[in-house]
Order: C-alpha cells, then sequence, then structure tokens
C-alpha cells in the first residue's frame, strides 16, 4: 500500500493532523478487525449464558425463558436435551472467540505495520527535504529518536492498545445491559465503584502522560550523545576523552531513570488502587447477590451471570488503567512525530518552480545580505559576477564568507536580502531538485557511503552503467588505488569511509562528481589536509573535472587556485581583491600577505607559489 504523500507547502493542513487521517488508508482492514472485535465482545457475553442454564434449567428444574425455547425451537426439552444443547453452546462460543480472536489480531497488527511503514516513510522523507539551517538547530540523535522509538510506542499502541480497548468499552457496555435486564437494582449496586475507578484512571493519566513526554525526550538525548560519539570515535579516541565521554552519557542515563521511575511509581501504584476499588465492588456484588438468591428474587444461574460479567467487567477497567502507560507513550510519540511532520523548511520550492534548463554556468549574486543568525550577518549588500565557463577562487581568511556563496548558489540557504542568479534567473525560481541536478559539489569532507566504491561512484548518477562509472574512475585517478584492492571496484569501503586514505576518499568523491557532468561545480577545500603525492593525483583529476564548466574553488592553500581564471579575495564578507595569481602577488595586498605567509610558514612549496 502506498504511503499519502506529504504536503509541504505552508498553511495546507498537514495529512497526519489527526489519528483518523493517520487510519484513514486502511479503513477495510479497521472494519475487519472492527467486526472481529465485536465478535469478541458478543463471546464474552454469551459465556456465562451456558452455564446458566445448566444451573437453572437442569439443576434447579426451572422452565426455560420462551426467547430460548424460540430461539432452539423447543416447546418442550428433557434436562438431558438441554444439557446437550448447553455444552455445544460452550464449545460453539468458544470456537467463535477463537477465529475472532485470532482475525482481530492479524488485521489490527498489519494496519499496526503498514502505519509504522507510513509514519517512518514519511517523517524520513520530511526530515531529508528540511533545509540545512533547520538540521543546524536539531539534534540529530532526537531526529533518530523520533524516526525510531517514537514510531515504534505508535505501533504498539495500534497493534495492542487500539482494538483492545475497544472491545474492553464494547464489552463494558453490553454486559451493563444485559446486567440490567436481568435485575436493575442489583446492577446499580454493582456499578457503584465506576465512578471513583473512572475518576482514579483520569486523573493518573494525565500525570504518566507528562512524565511519559519528559522520558522520551531524554532518551532523544541519550541517543544524540551517542550518535555524536560514535560517528566522531577517531576524536574520541586520539584526546583520549572516552571516561569524559562515558561520564557525560551516565549523567545523562541518570536523569533518565530518575524520571522513568517517577513514572513507574506512578503506573505501580495505578495498578493496586485499581484492585482495591475492584475488591470492594465483588464484596458488595457477593454480599447483596447471595442475599437475593437466598431471599428467592433472584436465581443462582443469574447470580453466576452477574458474577461472571463482574470478573469480566472490572478486568477491562483494570486492562484500560493498564493501557494509559502505552497509551500515554503513543500520544507523545505521535506528538513529536507530528512536530517534525508540521515543521516547515525555510528554503522550499516557490508556487509557480519550474524546471531549471540547462544552465549555460553564469552566476550572479546582486546585493545579497545573509546570516546564519539573522542578527550576525556573513554578508552584506554583496556582489559578484562570474561568467559562463570560467574557473574562480575564493580565497581568504576563515569565516570571510566563502562557503557560504557555494551554499547560497546550491541553495542550501536562502537569502535575507537580495538575489543569487544563473543565467539571469533567480535561483528560487527553479525546483530544488532540478537546480541541483546541475551543480556538482565535492566537500572539503569527502563522505561516503559504507558500499562497494562503484556504488560510492555511481551515487552521483543512480542510473550509471559501468562503462560511466569507469571512466569517472580512471579520470578522477580513482583506478590507480582500486586495482591494486583485492575485489577491485567491489571493496567495500567503512562507514564514512573510513578504509580509505584522505587522498583516496577525496578522489572518489571527483569521480562522484564527474559522473554526473554537470555546467557548474563547486568545490570547498579540495586538496586539504593531503599530502604532497596525494595532492598531484587530485590535482590532475580536478583539471579533468574542471574542463568546459563554471567551477568556483575554496582554498586556503594557494597553490590549489593558481590554475584560476580570477581569484577574489574575501574578508569580513566583501571582496577585497581580484585578478590572476601574477597580478595580485604584484599588488602586494591581502593575497601576497598570505602567500608570503604560507610561504614563510611551510604550507607552500616555493615550486608552487609561483607557477602560473
Amino acid at each position: 500500500m502506498a504511503a499519502p504523500q506529504l504536503v509541504e507547502e505552508r498553511g495546507r493542513k498537514h495529512p497526519y493532523r489527526s489519528v483518523l487521517a493517520l487510519l484513514g488508508p486502511y479503513k477495510i482492514l479497521l472494519f475487519a478487525s472492527f467486526a472481529a472485535a465485536c465478535g469478541e465482545s458478543l463471546v464474552d457475553l454469551l459465556q456465562p449464558w451456558p452455564l446458566k442454564i445448566v444451573l437453572d434449567n437442569v439443576v434447579q428444574s426451572r422452565p426455560l425463558p420462551h426467547w430460548l425455547r424460540g430461539f432452539f425451537a423447543l416447546e418442550s426439552a428433557d434436562k438431558l436435551t438441554i444439557l446437550k444443547i448447553a455444552a455445544l453452546a460452550a464449545l460453539g462460543i468458544a470456537i467463535l472467540g477463537a477465529l475472532c480472536s485470532y482475525a482481530e489480531k492479524h488485521f489490527i497488527t498489519t494496519v499496526g505495520q503498514w502505519i509504522a511503514h507510513d509514519l517512518r516513510k514519511n517523517l524520513y522523507f520530511h526530515i531529508q527535504r528540511m533545509s540545512l539551517s533547520y538540521h543546524d538547530h536539531t539534534s540529530t540523535g532526537d531526529l533518530i529518536s523520533r524516526l525510531t522509538s517514537d514510531i515504534d510506542s505508535v505501533q504498539s499502541f495500534i497493534t495492542s492498545g487500539l482494538l483492545g480497548a475497544l472491545v474492553n468499552v464494547l464489552t463494558l457496555f453490553g454486559m451493563v445491559a444485559v446486567m440490567f435486564y436481568l435485575n436493575w437494582r442489583f446492577t446499580l449496586i454493582a456499578l457503584a465503584i465506576a465512578p471513583l475507578l473512572f475518576i482514579v484512571v483520569y486523573r493518573f493519566t494525565r500525570r504518566i502522560k507528562k512524565l511519559s513526554r519528559d522520558v522520551q525526550k531524554k532518551q532523544g538525548q541519550i541517543v544524540s550523545i551517542i550518535e555524536e560519539v560514535f560517528t566522531s570515535i577517531r576524536v574520541v579516541k586520539a584526546f583520549a576523552r572516552e571516561e569524559y565521554e562515558q561520564h557525560r552519557l551516565e549523567e545523562e542515563s541518570l536523569e533518565s531513570v530518575e524520571i522513568s521511575l517517577k513514572a513507574r511509581n506512578l503506573k505501580a501504584t495505578l495498578t493496586p488502587i485499581v484492585e482495591i476499588i475492584v475488591a470492594c465492588g465483588t464484596s458488595l456484588v457477593l454480599w447483596f447477590g447471595a442475599r437475593l438468591v437466598l431471599s428467592g428474587s433472584l436465581s443462582s444461574g443469574s447470580l453466576v451471570v452477574f458474577i461472571f460479567y463482574l470478573g469480566k467487567m472490572y478486568k477491562p477497567m483494570q486492562e484500560l488503567s493498564k493501557t494509559t502507560d502505552a497509551y500515554s507513550k503513543a500520544a507523545v510519540g505521535y506528538e513529536r512525530i507530528r512536530e517534525v511532520l508540521e515543521s516547515t523548511s525555510d528554503v522550499r520550492d516557490r508556487k509557480g518552480a519550474k524546471t531549471a534548463p540547462r544552465f549555460k554556468g553564469q552566476i550572479d549574486f546582486e546585493d545579497v545580505t545573509f546570516g546564519y543568525d539573522q542578527d550576525c550577518p556573513i554578508l552584506e549588500h554583496f556582489n559578484l559576477s562570474i561568467e559562463p565557463r570560467q574557473t574562480v577562487a575564493l580565497v581568504g581568511p576563515t569565516g570571510s564568507g566563502k562557503s557560504t556563496i557555494i551554499s547560497l548558489i546550491a541553495r542550501f540557504y536562502d537569502p535575507v536580502a537580495g538575489v543569487v542568479k544563473i543565467d539571469g534567473q533567480d535561483v528560487r525560481g527553479f525546483k530544488q531538485r532540478s537546480l541541483r541536478d546541475q551543480i556538482s559539489i565535492v566537500p572539503q569532507e569527502s563522505i561516503l557511503f559504507q558500499g562497494p566504491v562503484w556504488k560510492n561512484i555511481a551515487y552521483g548518477k543512480p542510473g550509471a552503467d559501468r562503462l560511466e562509472i569507469l571512466r569517472a574512475a580512471k579520470m578522477a585517478n580513482v583506478d590507480e588505488f582500486v586495482e591494486k584492492m583485492p575485489n577491485g571496484f567491489d571493496t567495500i569501503v567503512g562507514e564514512r569511509g573510513a578504509t580509505l586514505s584522505g587522498g583516496q576518499r577525496q578522489r572518489v568523491s571527483i569521480a562522484r562528481a564527474i559522473i554526473r557532468n554537470t555546467p557548474i561545480l563547486l568545490l570547498d577545500e579540495p586538496s586539504s589536509g593531503l599530502d604532497a603525492a596525494s595532492e598531484e593525483l587530485v590535482f590532475e583529476a580536478l583539471d579533468r573535472l574542471m574542463q568546459g564548466k563554471t567551477s568556483i574553488v575554496i582554498a586556503h592553500r594557494l597553490s590549489t587556485i593558481r590554475r584560476a581564471d580570477v581569484i577574489f579575495v574575501m574578508k569580513d564578507g566583501a571582496i577585497v581583491e581580484h585578478g590572476n595569481h601574477d597580478a595580485l602577488l604584484k599588488a602586494g595586498g591581502l593575497y601576497a600577505e598570505l602567500s608570503e605567509l604560507q610561504l614563510a610558514t611551510g604550507t607552500e612549496s616555493p615550486r608552487h607559489a609561483g607557477k602560473p
């Protein structure tokens, strides 16, 4: 079954705003589950009646009620016939109960699994399409917690609690109706404890729900710490911070234990209170019921039915009190899921956005203002023009806004003011996917996925055939090290490419960009942290990659950008110099200072520094 499509536009009602909308696509399965649940309730109502017939109409020789004689077509029947019918009825009721129970669990489990799938799929879909600013301010571990434990809580309640509660409610109403039919005064006595029971359950439920919300929030924080440490395990080990990280997790875990114990104490208190109230009700029924039987106002069979019903009635009440835990977790989990699903992305397709045509590569920044924090802009009234197929380098101190420019071109963020244009058109007028399909990015940190080398290369073009992959690998000098691996391109790289060197990861990242063959190329520190040998191989791959493309290169090492057609030197979010390598060196400005500094500190070799 296909999951409902998400609605992302602001102001439109989200499809999962209500539980009914969540259950909507599975009406038929739910109806089948409901029918089976009704069958279970009917079985609960019928179960004591064969015993009542045996006690009243066989043992005590009372005549069958008119409606029973008509139902079985027995105007006159001996005790043995009535006993046989009662025994067969008991067996039939048991078989019907077994079939209904199986059908109800089968259908509702199916519904629960599909709803969990829908929630997981749509939540994951939505999170991926949120802007980077959302991810900048949201804990990854908390999002993982919502995708896993919160959805599991919803699924568990649907599977075991939703129709279970419905069966209990139907059974309660059915039993009360039959009991009123048998003896309404006695029924009022039996139900005297019900208001107190429901008041107690209601008050405890509210408190349990609040604590459940705190528990799940704390679990999300714990997952965040675990995710952060595991993805940065090399840094943790390099600085011998294992004990610190363990202490940090222990503190969060202890807080979680304290909150969980508070919730558990409430749940543990609720159950015995309910049992005591139920015991009081049972005592009342035994006392008054026995007296009514002795006075002849009530048959012994009817008393058995009453006691049986009360046992069944109090049990649903007890079960409903226990269901508060599952309900509270599910309610909190669903609220947390909706919280994400109803959040809107800062960067989203405008109404009427069109598919981007094939770009020529003209890029313009016109009076652009932007900051990750609105009170602290990185760029103010920024202007920049890049010609098609031009190789441009951005140079400058850290924090001068170089990476921000790349992020705005790819529309990871939108400017606060001004406009970013490609081929003279505002990038916000294009659909995001069609825009990014024509931009290749080689990031400073080359992130690879666990899997074979060829699959990491093909990530840039999922439909690529083997020849395209091999060609891209050759152009990026990936084949130089892959051929030495035991399984070649089928060699599995570790998570984040941990089993490859920095230069090897960078070359795979370049191959991934080559295979896309896009008109615009964005390179963020492509040679950062590489040794001389790896740097030469990466440069060769970059030269092939940048041919015929509009390329923007960010670099601190001047050797990386000496081939650029024009170099823009940035400081404090503004362009302070521009020109080619030689012209900027002769000008004696900031670029010359950076070059001299690198030569003095040995981060730039003389053979690279003056090379055109």
